[in-house]
């Protein structure tokens, strides 16, 4: 294949689309970039069929950390496990592509979408499902393309919609909404946003899928070029699982029984109910049959539940637990869960069950991050866990999967816009959500438990935060919008629409969607149920917990803050850290010094208290008029060096240590002993003169007389005045060292 370029421009961005040149013995390949950002999207698809009931797709995002001119931290100086972003990324490919492949479509899949360029300026996430697109289509594989990716900001000065903002011009959006699809539908939508509005949302996902069609006109040009200097695309035979009409109507024959079987609220006893039913289904062929039709019958079982369940919800408006549309399912709610934690929150919303657990942190604990990305780190971290547990099942307990950081991601969005800052509160904050029982939504459940557990551990939000997922059935002409979906009506369903908000708007949302025929008007609606059930949900939060505690919990650490000049770091930490060692070895509180004079202290509060007293002390500058208790820590003839805060002395003069004359200081003070003392004078050096309060009498015979009976012993000596003469001048200051001039005889 020869190599074709097309270059275009959308949205005051600069685009290009590449192939033929690189990795000739995948399937398809293509080189897309936005700016200077670049990224190799690969496709391989195997030759044979996987024996499996859905399409066996990867994919895989992978950072290389000289696309940024960095060489990998550790002792191996290579790429180890994906990042948190890679794994979101690589979640954003697969799920527009994923749905797009033929019904019955079973060869192996594998995208490989690899940064070679991340210039820091445009992102390189959202290019890869149009580089993925583009791959798949150069490779003649068949799929409902072509598909593209935007992402819509919104500047917060002007309103208006951003296509692919840049990292600078995402800093002042209110809004980050991923969106991808093809030019007619939407089939994946990620968001965070900060409280916006349901119409402003709703405008900027139409906004946003007018742009994804103007991408995908841009790859058909492509295509076109392709085919005018590499003539058509390769045409692979792909045989596909179809229907087999003997099967399927002898498996639709027991439509009623489905129902009647799906009828029923209790998870577990619904499935063991289906279970058995298939199985008496499957008992009706013969063995010859069963081998025969062995891919087959498995398919038509799962067809007969999905559409018995659908037209349940259709025909009749009742859905399988007994529920109307709109409904919430019971809720039970509990804050304050466990003993000694900083913060939790148990949230449990029909069978779907999660604990919620907050923990603060100094803020020298953020989570530092190590991607391709212009981002440091981040002091909110959410994680989600998914136990096998919680659906009844065995499994690997290990590392989460993509879907935990998925969905752990989405709760941490959910959740960002409303946690204070650090001036408003100083602490990392980390709030682990552990799934103790799913039936659908728990992503939801764990932003609701959360919020919980923020409010419970005294974390001042600026809202609480409430969720809810939303599905659709579209059957048999009819559509119907679904209120808080279960299990079964996300797997069986069109749509897994999930909404999390505040009163006063949206902060974050996920879509997947197998329909095809989603109007603005089916999102108006959705999105307006979204609200009623966040409202009916957040309205049983504040029952049990109206607002978040005035103060953190006795467990938690105790952080002071306050500022110190930055001229003074060095003498807080001390000379190999010896000074800050110290204040945190005898008070127990730990300390965390900033670049900018930052001083962040935690510890108990008697600690934290006195750690930062004793640093205030440390740069505190004496002023003229302040009075001290101090301790003598040095004695010389001429008065006493007096230790009024750690590291700061000041000269208490011989004339000022009694009343009346002394000989020596001696006579009166010791080393070690304490002192009243005022601040005189403090000169432009710093150096601090003092005068003692509450003078005792001079000894007696302290002071010494001279040969006039003068008690002079503190008069100030006038300096004997010297005579100088010529021939001298060799021993004045001003020509000390010099040789005497000669004289020369004339």
């Amino acid at each position: 294949m020869a190599k074709v370029t097309h270059e275009f421009d959308l949205f005051g961005k600069h685009y290009k689309l590449e192939t033929g040149e690189l990795a000739k013995q995948a399937t398809g390949e293509c080189l897309v970039s936005c700016g200077d950002s670049t990224v190799n999207v690969t496709v391989v698809v195997s030759k044979e069929r996987k024996n499996y009931d859905f399409v066996p797709l990867t994919v895989d995002f992978i950072e290389r950390m000289y696309a940024v001119g960095r060489i990998p931290g550790g002792y191996l100086k290579r790429e180890a496990r994906p990042s948190e972003k890679a794994t979101l990324t690589a979640r954003m490919i697969d799920r527009p592509i994923r749905p797009s492949f033929p019904d019955g479509f079973r060869n192996e899949v594998q995208i490989v979408a690899m940064p070679l360029v991340a210039d820091q300026v445009n992102p390189v996430d959202t290019i890869c499902v149009m580089g993925a697109s583009a791959a798949l289509t150069v490779g003649g594989v068949p799929f409902e393309g072509p598909l593209a990716c935007v992402r819509i900001g919104r500047n917060v000065e002007t309103g208006e919609f951003l296509v692919n903002p840049t990292y600078e011009e995402r800093d002042n959006s209110d809004l980050d909404l991923e969106l991808a699809g093809s030019s007619t539908f939407i089939s994946m939508l990620e968001a965070g946003a900060k409280e916006i509005s349901e119409e402003d949302m709703l405008a900027a996902m139409q906004f946003g899928q007018k742009a994804i069609a103007a991408f995908c006109d841009e790859e058909q040009k492509f295509f076109q070029k392709c085919v005018e200097v590499n003539g058509e695309f390769p045409k692979r035979e792909y045989i596909l699982d179809e229907p087999i009409p003997e099967v399927h109507d002898r498996i639709f024959a027991h439509m009623d029984q489905m129902r009647a079987a799906l009828k029923d609220p209790d998870k577990l006893h619904r499935i063991d109910k289906v279970e058995e039913l298939k199985q008496s289904i499957t008992a009706e062929f013969t063995e010859d049959e069963q081998a025969q039709w062995e891919r087959a019958i498995p398919v038509e079982l799962k067809s007969l539940e999905k559409h018995a369940m659908r037209r349940m919800v259709v025909e009749t408006g009742e859905r399988v637990d007994g529920r109307t549309a709109t409904e919430v399912r019971p809720l039970m709610i509990k804050p304050n869960y466990l003993p000694r934690v900083h913060g939790s929150g148990l949230f449990q919303r029909g069978q779907t069950q999660v604990l919620s657990v907050c923990t603060l942190g100094m803020l020298n604990e953020w989570q530092r991050l190590d991607t391709i990305e212009p981002v440091d780190g981040k002091r909110y971290i959410h994680h989600y866990n998914f136990p096998p547990y919680c659906t009844g099942e065995t499994g690997r307990m290990g590392s989460p999967k993509r879907r935990e950081i998925g969905h752990g991601n989405l709760a941490e969005r959910a959740l960002l816009p409303v946690i204070p800052s650090e001036e408003e509160f100083p602490y990392t904050i980390r709030v682990v959500s552990d799934v103790m029982e799913s039936n659908g939504s728990s992503s939801m459940a764990s932003t609701c438990g959360s919020t919980l557990a923020l409010m419970d551990a005294g974390v001042p939000i600026k809202r609480p935060v409430s969720g809810v997922a939303m599905g659709l059935i579209q059957e048999e002409g009819k559509t119907v919008v679904l209120t808080d979906i279960q299990g079964l009506e996300d797997f069986l369903g069109d749509m897994d629409f999930k909404v999390t908000g505040t009163t006063k708007g949206i902060t974050a949302m996920q879509m997947d969607n197998k329909a095809t025929g989603l109007t603005p008007e089916i999102f108006r609606q959705a999105l307006q149920q979204a609200h009623e059930g966040r409202m009916f949900i957040l309205d049983a939060m504040l029952d049990a917990i109206p607002a978040p505690r005035e103060t953190t919990k006795d467990s938690a650490p105790k952080i002071l803050s306050l500022t110190i000049p930055t001229d003074k770091i060095r003498d807080v930490i001390g000379s190999g850290g010896k000074v800050i060692r110290g204040i945190q070895d005898d008070t127990g509180a730990t300390i965390d010094i900033q670049e900018d004079g930052s001083v962040f202290i935690a510890g108990t509060a008697e600690a934290s208290a006195e750690a930062a007293s004793r640093i205030k002390a440390i740069v505190k500058v004496p002023e003229v008029g302040e009075e001290y208790t101090g301790r003598v820590v040095g004695i010389q003839p001429f008065g006493a060096f007096v230790e009024l805060l750690p590291g700061k002395d000041g000269l208490l003069h011989i004339s000022r240590v009694a009343k009346g004359r002394v000989d020596k200081v001696e006579d009166v003070l010791n080393i070690g002993d304490e002192v009243k003392v005022r601040v005189l004078e403090v000169d432009e050096k710093g150096k601090i003169s003092l005068d003692r309060i509450d003078k005792p009498e001079a000894p007696a015979g302290s002071g010494h007389k001279d040969h006039h009976g003068k008690d002079d012993s503190h008069e100030p000596r006038p300096h004997a005045r010297r005579t100088r003469h010529p021939g001298d001048r060799g021993n004045t200051e001003e020509t000390k060292g010099r040789q005497p001039r000669r004289h020369h005889e004339g």
